[in-house]
């Protein structure tokens, strides 16, 4: 054995424990953890904005990976700390643990409880750039991978147009000078997979601030794209409602809404049913998304049922039905919950769940009173809403039986399987993946291409059913989305199971065309509303099968796009025979292994929820009841579409 002794030992000082283990500070070092870094600087601006200090942020993507984050708040201050000694910014940016968030005189309500905010991001990048606007001067200070590398330095304004020094001339300046922070970086390319900034990620996540905070106005701009747009909500969680819901067909014209301040918190909330068979909800506290809900979310949805449940039975509204539960309540509502606390206790940093008991009573309470007096001031509202509600309830009662049916059809359970599936030999979910292709003649393919120990082939027949426009009874009646559930293991909403899942990996291989896509649409509707813990636990990958295949001589490359296939060809020279893939059903088995199966070889994208609200939102539009928004949407988008490569 090696020795192993004290002097072994090591300690991490500064901002190096950052650097060593970035996933611990922001989740991932991909794409999610690289837009985390712009999230944890405007959370900031956020927590300047709830005090009433800004009312502007602007968001600038730079060219080269850069990226600038400015707004009008009080500004770090750069004063000399009296205990250690230096500028009071240039502890924010390089002390783990520091700040003004501690103690709440500062900052009441805010979502920077660790005090790792923007020291994360200083750390993780090769080159920070942070000045403070001042009225008379800006004060900026230069880092590199976190550490300082030249001293806090004060410009008068008159003078800051004739510097030389790059790192100043190249800060977008465009709020007001008086007062505010800049931060402008660059992410570590020794640290993350990529240092591009997606604008419409980045987007997403700033609408969301906006409704949230109807006080601010956030400007996103992208230099390379020429993107850019100006979020300010004056309706705030209304409009918020409005907009996740838009694809829908609504029950009520107007969403209902309601703000109450207590020595506790705040509780703010709005909701408004459609004819959906879904629930589309968005929880915050202090402005973070919690996607995993929590205590507050828990009391919002107990109020909220017991306060319709109770109208209902007051006026002898339910017939027909046994009794009306949450699920009943909850179908076809669209709600946004947002919850300000000043001691909110999150699980982890990513801070997806909260955990204060006591909110949840606090939240049922108010949520209860508010809504018992809403539906007896409004009983036309009210006769709609619980209509509604005792509907899903009928529904719900005449669907147990297809549920129950898939139950017992369960191959954990029964054993019994789909007569379609192509079962691998591997017991071991870990090592097993299932490829869900379209029709027989991609199914015999990739029966005969794959590799039987690990891999599974469930072929579907043709476009399986548009969840989001039918009811479980509908659903779960539907032969092909059985057989999915059935071959799955895990059942699905309330009943689903992780422990119970047969294949860590669920594929979607579908031909690389216009109906391929809408038949990959149609089964990530479902998953989403009926097996979404899947994408959560990272479980739904899509297959990236070849459009072109291009030979010369022994010579063969495979080809994703129209691009690529003409550079390729370019390259291989004159006589190069080009093959267009129309199907899976097209290839060989030998030629999809390679491709598309061999985990060797393959491309596989994951699926994510990156912004759930827009997810929602999308998911409403493009597979609901309403066209209008659906064609809107497409002759919006039509110019970004006709470039995917399907």
């Amino acid at each position: 054995m090696e020795n192993y002794d004290a002097s072994q030992i090591q300690i991490l000082e500064g901002l190096k424990a950052v650097r060593k283990v970035p996933g611990m500070y922001i989740g991932s070092t991909d794409e999610r953890g690289l837009h985390h870094l712009v999230y944890e600087v405007v959370d900031n601006s956020i927590d300047e904005s709830v005090a009433g200090y800004c009312s502007n942020v602007h968001i600038t993507i730079q060219p080269d990976g850069w990226i600038t984050i400015e707004d009008d708040g009080r500004g770090i201050p750069t004063d000399i700390h009296p205990k250690y000694n230096r500028p009071g910014l240039e502890i924010v940016l390089t002390e783990l643990h520091s700040g003004a968030k501690f103690d709440k005189k500062v900052y009441k309500i805010t979502g920077g409880l660790h005090g790792v905010g923007i020291h994360v991001v200083n750390a993780l990048s090769s080159k920070l750039i942070a000045l403070v606007k001042k009225p008379d001067r800006i004060d900026y200070e230069v880092f590199k991978q976190g550490i300082p590398v030249s001293g806090l330095i004060s410009v008068d304004h008159s003078k800051l147009s004739s510097l030389e020094d790059r790192d100043i001339s190249t800060v977008p300046i465009t709020l007001e000078r008086t007062h505010g922070f800049i931060a402008k970086f660059h992410p570590d390319p020794e640290i993350f997979e990529t240092t591009e900034f997606s604008y419409k990620t980045i987007l997403a996540r700033m609408r969301e601030l906006a409704f949230l905070n109807p006080q601010i106005t956030i400007t996103v701009e992208d230099q390379i794209s020429s993107h850019r747009e100006t979020l300010h909500y004056d309706g705030g969680l209304v409009q918020f409602v409005q907009y996740l819901g838009e694809g829908h067909a609504n029950v009520h014209k107007d969403p209902i809404s309601y703000h109450e301040e207590q020595e506790q918190g705040i509780v703010e909330f709005a909701f408004q049913y459609n004819m959906s068979t879904s629930e589309i909800m968005q929880s915050y506290v202090n402005n973070i998304n919690t996607i995993d809900g929590g205590t507050h979310v828990a009391g919002f949805r107990s109020g909220l049922s017991r306060a319709i449940q109770e109208y209902a039975k007051s006026k002898n509204m339910i017939k027909g039905v046994d009794t009306i539960n949450g699920d009943d309540v909850r179908e076809g509502l669209v709600s946004v919950l947002h919850v300000k606390i000043r001691e909110p206790q999150f699980e982890g940093q990513t801070k997806s769940k909260l955990g204060n008991a006591n909110i949840r009573g606090f939240v049922q309470s108010v949520t209860e009173r508010f809504l018992k007096d809403y539906l007896n001031a409004f009983p036309n509202i009210a006769e709609l809403i619980v209509k509604r509600v005792v509907a899903a309830a009928e529904a719900r009662e005449a669907s147990r039986k297809a549920r129950d049916l898939v139950r017992r059809k369960s191959a954990l359970e029964s054993g019994g399987l789909p007569g379609k599936l192509a079962d691998c030999s591997t017991s071991d979910p870990s090592k097993a993946e299932i490829f869900i292709v379209e029709g027989n003649s991609a199914g015999g393919t990739a029966k005969q291409g794959r590799n039987r120990e690990f891999q599974a082939i469930l072929p579907l027949r043709g476009k399986i059913l548009n969840v989001e426009k039918a009811n479980d009874l509908k659903t779960l009646s539907n032969e092909e989305i059985r057989n999915l559930i059935t071959a799955i293991g895990t059942n699905i909403k309330d009943d689903l199971d992780l422990t119970k899942l047969r294949y860590g990996k669920i594929i979607i291989m579908t031909d690389a065309d216009v109906d391929g896509a809408h038949i990959r649409t149609l089964l990530l509707t479902f998953f989403y509303r009926f097996c979404r813990p899947l994408i959560h636990n990272g479980n739904i990958f899509f297959a990236q099968p070849p459009l072109f295949r291009i030979q010369k001589g022994d010579k063969v490359r495979y080809v994703y796009s129209e691009q690529d296939k003409d550079r390729i060809a370019e390259e291989m020279g004159s006589n190069a025979v080009v093959q267009r893939f129309k199907g899976l059903g097209e290839m060989n088995p030998e030629q999809l292994w390679e491709t598309t199966m061999d985990p060797e070889t393959r491309r596989l994208i994951e699926v994510t929820v990156e912004d759930a609200a827009e997810a929602d939102r999308l998911f409403s539009i493009l597979m609901g009841e309403k066209v209008e928004p659906r064609r809107k949407f497409i002759e919006d988008n039509a110019s970004e579409v006709k470039n995917i490569d399907l």
